[in-house]
């Protein structure tokens, strides 16, 4: 264990603060530095650190410019202060400063750590030009009892050049300025509460000391911090009601004036001290000479040493009550303040002093008191030599000096002379570390007791300094005083090194005693890497090399690891060096790690391991027992008993055992209490789930069955008060174990009696064993239905495991429930292996039943006598709850086999259904997973299965039939054939039909998998899947087809309102917002924007909401016919827990209202048509008046005020224009001229499933939106006549009602047909029969325009008998009626020449 440098915290962008403390800085981005975008500059949080630690090199190469060297070594022209607490970092720069705080935000790794982030920034200056000299970040402790140990908050301490000494918060709000000197302000330095390590030493107060060019200024600890606790308070007062004005109680300082020095750059405050009376004599001699009076009590002293020149360090002593302390008021200067840091914008709302009296005031500097004369008593004079740094040590003993020599000078404070001394440290920047020793880590030794300490004496304490030399950028700790160097770190040459000196101040030595605050004591700040690192040293390094067995030690465990590594032949050799490195160790600790590192090695054989083990633990046994540590000997005897057990299992592993022949079908039944037709019965369902189910296991050429290295062994168990217990393992790990210990058993190869007996005798409790045992068969599965012998293993083993000790309570009673038997069945319950739990539940009943009779028989025997026990066959069981238990498990783990063997079926979906929802494989089951699924777990899981393998409904409905068919010949061979007929359409089937497993599983599950409830899960799998990935459209096509075979009209309405309200309506209501705004089919970008998918997907999803809303509307007329169904759960399954079931949540479903459903199909087949045929000019809201539109998108189930009476005609018309539009796209999509389709204004193809009706759905939404229905008829025989299929329109004929206007219609057609017969062909022939047609009738067909029709390539023979149908249907007394007697002629003669 050596020093270590750890990271503790990281920066979130000091490029962000560095731009701002240096603008000229922030063009020269780094080369390669991901710029930060202008527009965010203030927002420096959103700034990553990526950059950094990818362009900057941890050690840059030398200066070539002098930008390029100030861009890298800006931070060494910053003052720098972090509280030591880390909870606020101060970096400074003349007038500016940043404020930084940490936050707990993940890495790009995923690990949690602490970040600074900027939480202030701005300019600290209030008078021109002056700068900030000093900073420091002051932790105040917390005045509530509660307190967790973190501080309270934390103060900014700021000198400036002005000689003014500012306070802030952690937000910048300026709490008090104190001009206590007019010259610039050197340094400043806090002293906080320290406990003293023994009575001899002075307890010192706190302070805050200021440094000025010529004195020195020493605030009281205590009164700043009631100050600034007053001062606080009173800025949150002010900013919550603007009139509070609290006067804070007065600062009480001592000002010294430092006399005999040239110049002062750096001090510390050491304390109060008192002298020995050796120490006053002396003292006074110097002064007054022998004849000096000496005091009886030593007087208090408080001792400052400056570094500077003439002298080079300067010793000062200040006589304790020689000079009263001075009463500075600050109210002016926190009342002044405020108004400037916090309200400038409301200037006169505080009622204090106007703009103009502020400003005078601010010019009018408080009165300054002059300082106390203090000579300099004694120093170190060197007139060449000039420090440039001090640093006191922690216990105020030492302090380290650094020159313009570059030496680091190391001073007894207390005798005032130089004790050590470093060369070549130009620049160092320096440091302490106090460690306190770990008394558990000692020898042990007989030590009296301590009042300082517990048994072994009190902890020594060690002090290390740390030396940073920013020139070759290298990071030292020295052990003081005269002790060697003990680490050493490249950090760069960028760094800054942190030694604030204090903790938090306001603690006393009441309350310091229950707080353990959080703090460092020395760190390093890297602005390159962007990261703050903390100096870690062992105690244990301050021990001097002949006192150091802890070093010796060390060395020792890294030699012995270096020897574990190494590849040697001679293992022999090895294990000698090992078993000497190990015994030469002296700490306990060290021994032990080494012990453990040795058990870890993975190149040592087993049986080097043992002797070593048994080597130190007679070595231990045979020294005294005194300076033996019990607790390595306990360590030794633990693993020496786990090496013993893992020989003896390995050798009984090894043996050359073989059991008896393979055993007969007959025999296993006997064994497990079955009669013939159970076991075959079980035979067929495990035979079935094999070849369904088991899949091989990737294995690989060095896995073993049964085979442990001991190093693994001896990481999976540990040795407690005789008994061995299982450490916290994986279930990976858990089933190595225990193939370790039982797979040579299971397989017959190793003898059953002699394992349970070694394991039972090593202290491994039988529950333990039985653990490992089911963990092995259950995760073996495969193994162990290829091998039915395994199960007369298990049943030995079993057997015996239950006739130990501690197995099954003697006084366990048949009506209660052993603890054995419900751990075995837990373990069955919990197992997802279902064909192996069945049978280590078989093994287990047979058993549990062949105790049971055992004890049942003991205790009838002693009962009665001379009873005859021969009726007490093996067929014959004793009742006990256990077995109802066994039984109930049995059944439960047969039902859930079928339902596996359902579920991993090979049937293979067929290749254009193929989706990445469909890829992701099915949960293996368990009976546990089962009955924590709730009513609907069962059906839930053959749902995903149906969705996994796209089953129809069609067939689910014809397997169904077959266990409703009572007559087992013809029909069911129908059936048959039709299942065959669709299954082969839907799917390949595997190696055993479909049919069969799912038949199988509606016979074992009949409520469960009752149709209606298995139809509802599936329609809820399949919109859930479909709500996936909306693209799949086919999806929510199949889940509406599903829905339409649900029988119970209550079911059906609530599935239904169900999927409306949680996945189609949003979806629908944005579709219906978009085509309003475009007023046509919208395109697949903004379809993709607005409602999640694209163009052709919002088709068939109308579609889909159409036929939902109607198949709602459905169920809402029958249900009332109906009752609500009973949903019933097997008896087995009674004590299923978990969610409610999705077709209880339907029966839940409040009623719904009926025209509000209608409302919304009547806009769902308005949306369907436009994006069926891609209409445009159409804004489907605008068909509907403001009560319409109100109702959308309403919950079906609430009334809601609907239109009602007469509609404006405005409406009417627009909404019959729209009625007709669709019907000419219908007929145009069905039956348009294949040669005169245009590609690109073809009508899309029908979406997925059968297409609606579309000139039927029209005159219904006629009906609806009160056009006359008529119209819309008329118009569809028009069109139809139009594109020339005259066959449907004779009958589409039949249903109009008017026949007169309809006759009208078709004349004017007939005319156009007419027309371009004679008039746009120009043959001959049809010019003269122009020529002998009546006048009438040639102006007539003239005026006609054949451009109006469709198809013009209609037969005169077609239009004859168009003519004869107008003649029918018009009246005689018809305007028209001549005209088309005219046109009989006109097509008779026309026909005449054709035929």
């Amino acid at each position: 264990m050596a020093c270590s440098l750890v990271q503790f915290c990281h920066f979130q962008d000091l490029q962000a603060a560095r731009d701002f403390l240096f603008p000229h800085l922030r063009e020269e981005t780094p080369s390669g530095a991901v710029r930060r975008d202008p527009s965010k500059s203030t927002n420096w949080e959103d700034d990553g650190w990526g950059a950094w630690e990818e362009t900057e090199p941890q050690e840059p190469e030398e200066e070539g410019t002098s930008s390029k060297t100030q861009k890298m070594s800006w931070l060494q022209d910053c003052v720098l202060s972090l509280s030591p607490t880390s909870d606020l970092m101060v970096i400074a720069r003349e007038q500016k400063a940043v404020f930084l705080v940490p936050k707990w935000k993940y890495s790009d790794k995923g690990k949690e750590e602490m970040q600074f982030a900027v939480g202030w920034s701005g300019s600290l200056n209030v008078e021109e030009g002056e700068c900030v000299t000093s900073a420091l970040c002051i932790p105040l402790a917390s005045q509530k009892r509660s307190s967790t140990g973190r501080p309270d908050w934390t103060c900014i301490v700021v000198g400036f050049t002005s000689g003014y000494v500012r306070f802030y918060t952690e937000n910048g709000v300026l709490l008090l300025a104190q001009l206590l000197n007019e010259d610039a302000v050197l340094q400043l330095k806090c002293r906080t509460y320290e406990i003293p390590r023994h009575p001899g030493v002075t307890e010192q107060n706190e302070e805050l000391s200021i440094l000025y060019p010529a004195a020195i200024v020493t605030i009281d600890g205590f009164s700043l911090f009631q100050s600034l606790r007053a001062c606080r308070n009173q800025v949150a007062k002010a900013a919550a009601s603007g009139n509070e004005n609290v006067q804070p109680p007065p600062l009480a300082y001592k000002k010294w004036g430092l006399q005999d020095i040239d110049t002062i750059i750096d001090h510390a405050s050491v304390g109060i001290m008192t002298l020995s009376p050796f120490d006053q004599m002396k003292t006074a001699s110097n002064i007054g000479g022998f004849n000096a009076a000496i005091k009886n009590s030593p007087p208090a002293m408080s001792q400052y040493i400056t570094v500077g020149s003439n002298p080079f360090t300067g010793f000062f002593y200040a006589l304790e009550g020689s000079t009263q302390p001075l009463l500075s008021h600050v109210a002016l200067a926190v009342a002044s303040k405020l108004t400037s840091a916090l309200f400038n914008a409301a200037s006169g709302w505080l009622g204090w002093k106007s703009k103009h009296e502020e400003e005078a005031a601010q010019k009018q500097k408080p009165k300054v008191e002059p300082a106390t004369p203090l000579a300099v008593r004694f120093g170190l004079p060197d007139s060449r030599r000039h420090g440039e740094s001090l640093c006191l040590s922690p216990c105020n003993t030492l302090a380290a000096v650094t020159d313009d020599f570059g030496r680091v000078i190391l001073l007894d404070v207390a005798r005032g002379i130089a004790i050590r001394m470093w060369k070549g440290y130009r620049d160092a920047q320096i440091g302490w570390i106090q460690i306190v020793e770990d008394l558990h880590e000692r020898v042990p030794e007989k030590v009296d007791f301590s009042p300082f300490g517990n048994t072994q004496g009190p902890s020594r304490v060690a002090q290390f300094l740390v030396i940073y030399a920013p020139r070759r950028g290298i990071l030292e700790v020295w052990s003081t005083q005269q002790g060697p160097r003990v680490g050493a770190f490249n950090v760069g040459k960028h760094c800054r090194l942190l030694y604030p000196g204090y903790k938090i101040m306001g603690l006393n030595n009441v309350t310091s005693q229950s707080w353990q605050p959080q703090t460092y004591q020395i760190c390093l700040v890297d602005p390159v890497s962007g990261s703050v690192k903390a100096v870690h040293v062992p105690f244990h390094l301050a021990l001097s090399d002949k006192k150091s067995e802890r070093a010796k030690d060390m060395h020792l465990v890294k030699k012995l690891a270096t020897l574990l590594k190494a590849k040697s032949p001679n293992l022999d050799l090895v294990e000698m060096e090992i078993r000497e490195l190990i015994l030469d160790i002296k700490y306990p600790a060290t021994k032990k790690q080494a012990l453990e590192s040795i058990l870890a090695s993975e190149r040592l054989p087993f049986s080097c391991l043992r002797n070593i083990t048994q080597t130190l633990m007679d070595t231990l046994k045979n020294q005294e027992l005194e300076s033996v540590d019990e607790g390595l000997l306990q360590f030794c005897a633990n693993k020496l008993k786990l090496l013993h057990l893992y020989e003896s299992v390995s050798k009984l592993n090894c043996l050359d055992f073989h059991s008896d022949a393979p055993v007969a079908a007959n025999d296993l039944a006997v064994l497990l209490r079955l009669d013939e037709k159970e076991f075959l019965k079980l035979q067929a369902l495990l035979e079935k789930y094999k070849q369904e189910n088991t899949q091989t296991p990737v294995r690989f050429s060095d896995d073993k069955d049964g085979v442990l290295p001991v190093k693994t062994f001896l990481e999976y168990l540990e040795y407690e008060k005789d008994v061995i217990n299982i450490k916290k393992i994986t279930e990976e790990e858990y089933v190595a174990l225990g193939s370790f210990f039982f797979w040579k058993c299971l397989h017959g190869e190793s003898s059953t009696e002699d394992m349970c007996h070694t394991l039972e005798s090593a202290g491994l409790s039988p529950q333990i064993l039985l653990s490992l045992l089911l963990s092995v068969w259950l995760s073996k599965e495969k193994d162990i239905l290829d091998k039915p012998q395994s199960i007369c293993c298990l049943h030995a083993m079993l057997s015996l495991l239950s006739k130990m000790k501690v197995a099954i309570d003697e006084a366990w009673d048949s009506q209660s429930v052993s603890p054995w038997w419900q751990q075995m069945r837990a373990a069955c319950v919990q197992s997802e292996n279902n064909g192996a739990a069945l049978l280590s539940a078989h093994v287990g009943h047979s058993v549990a039943t062949q105790i049971s009779n055992n004890m049942t028989e003991k205790k009838f025997s002693q009962t009665v006598p001379g009873a005859d026990l021969e009726g007490l066959t093996d067929s014959w069981e004793a009742l006990s709850l256990d077995t109802e238990y066994w039984k109930l498990l049995l059944k439960q783990l047969e039902d859930c086999l079928i339902l596996q063997t359902l579920l991993h079926s090979r049937a293979r979906p067929r290749a254009s259904t193929a989706s990445s929802l469909k890829a992701e494989p099915l949960p293996r089951l368990s009976v546990k997973k089962l009955l924590e699924g709730g009513k609907g777990g069962i059906a839930d899981s053959v749902a995903k299965w149906v969705f996994k393998r796209d089953i129809s409904p069609e067939v689910l409905k014809l397997v169904d039939k077959e266990r409703d068919v009572e007559n087992p010949d013809e029909p069911k061979e129908g059936i048959n054939r039709a299942f065959t007929e669709v299954a082969e359409m839907e799917m390949d089937l595997g190696t055993i039909p479909v049919s069969d497993l799912l038949h199988l599983a509606y016979e074992q599950f009949p409520c469960s998998l009752e149709l209606d409830v298995l139809h509802a899960h599936c329609c809820w799998e399949y919109v859930v899947q479909w709500n996936k990935d909306p693209e799949e459209a086919r999806f929510l096509v199949r889940s509406i087809e599903h829905l339409k075979h649900i029988l119970n009209a209550h079911v059906q309405n609530g599935i239904a309102l169900m999927m409306w309200n949680t996945f189609l309506v949003k979806r629908f209501s944005a579709a219906t917002y978009l085509m309003d705004k475009v007023g046509k089919s919208p395109k697949d970008r903004l379809c993709r924007r607005d409602v999640g998918m694209s163009d052709t997907a919002v088709t068939s999803f109308l579609g889909s909401c159409l036929n939902l809303l109607q198949t709602l509307m459905e169920a809402d007329v029958s249900r009332d016919e109906m009752q609500v169904p009973a949903l019933d759960t097997e008896e087995v399954w009674l004590s299923v827990e978990g969610p409610v079931s999705i077709v209880e949540l339907a029966l839940e479903q409040k009623h719904i209202h009926y025209p509000l459903v209608e409302h919304h199909s009547v806009l769902c087949a308005v949306l369907y048509a436009v994006t069926r045929f891609a209409l445009k000019a159409v804004k489907p809201l605008s068909l509907f008046d403001s009560k319409g539109k109100n109702a959308f998108f309403k919950d079906l189930t609430s009334i809601q005020l609907l239109p009602s009476g007469e509609m404006d005609p405005n409406f009417i018309s627009v909404r019959q224009q729209f009625l007709l539009k669709v019907v000419s796209a219908a007929v145009q999509a069905q039956h348009s001229v294949v040669k005169d389709k245009d590609p690109s204004e073809e009508a899309p193809a029908a979406p997925f499933g059968k297409d609606q009706d579309w000139p039927v759905l029209a005159v219904d939404l006629a009906h609806h939106l009160q056009v006359s229905e008529d119209v819309v008829r008329r118009h569809y025989v028009g069109e139809l006549y139009s594109y020339g299929v005259d066959h449907l329109g004779e009958e589409a004929i039949l249903q109009v009602h008017d026949k007169e206007v309809l006759a009208s219609q078709l004349l004017v057609l007939t005319g156009q047909r007419l027309a371009y017969a004679l008039l746009h062909t120009q043959t001959k022939e049809g010019m003269e029969l122009l020529a002998r047609l009546p006048p009438t009738l040639c102006t007539w067909l003239k005026a006609m325009d054949p451009q109006d029709l469709q198809n013009t390539e209609v037969p005169i023979a077609t239009t004859a008998r168009l003519v004869n149908k107008v003649i029918e249907l018009l009246p005689e007394k018809h305007g028209q009626y001549s005209l088309a007697l005219h046109l009989i002629d006109a097509v008779e003669a026309m026909s005449v020449p054709s035929s």
